[in-house]
């Protein structure tokens, strides 16, 4: 095997590896919970962006059901940004021909 080109292409990986977390960030995720109740928008990175709640849950002996709510929509919203970072992931190894799981180390 060729110590250069092998070399080569580690230095292409991290580069696109670099440019598939920038556009990563730019990646909205929404998550929801009750039926739509409450609504949570995330960044792919994570970071909460808005968070929705509908009025009818506005109600003084139903916060502790709010509260279920909003930590549900949030969870809902990161995993499908953890699933689209994973998606992504995949599409860059298999486009450079690397197996799939492969694990990376940066």
């Amino acid at each position: 095997m060729d110590f250069l080109k092998m070399m080569k292409q580690a230095k292409q990986l991290q580069e696109q590896m670099g440019n598939l977390q920038e556009e990563i960030g730019t990646i909205e995720v929404t998550g929801t919970a009750g039926a739509g109740l409450v609504t949570a928008v995330m960044s792919g990175k994570g970071e909460m962006k808005s968070l929705k709640i509908n009025p009818s849950l506005a109600k003084e002996d139903e916060v502790e059901i709010l509260e279920d709510l909003i930590l549900a929509a949030h969870n809902d919203a990161k995993a499908k940004a953890e699933a689209a970072m994973q998606e992504k992931t995949q599409d860059l190894m298999s486009s450079m021909g690397l197996p799939a799981g492969m694990k990376l180390p940066f």
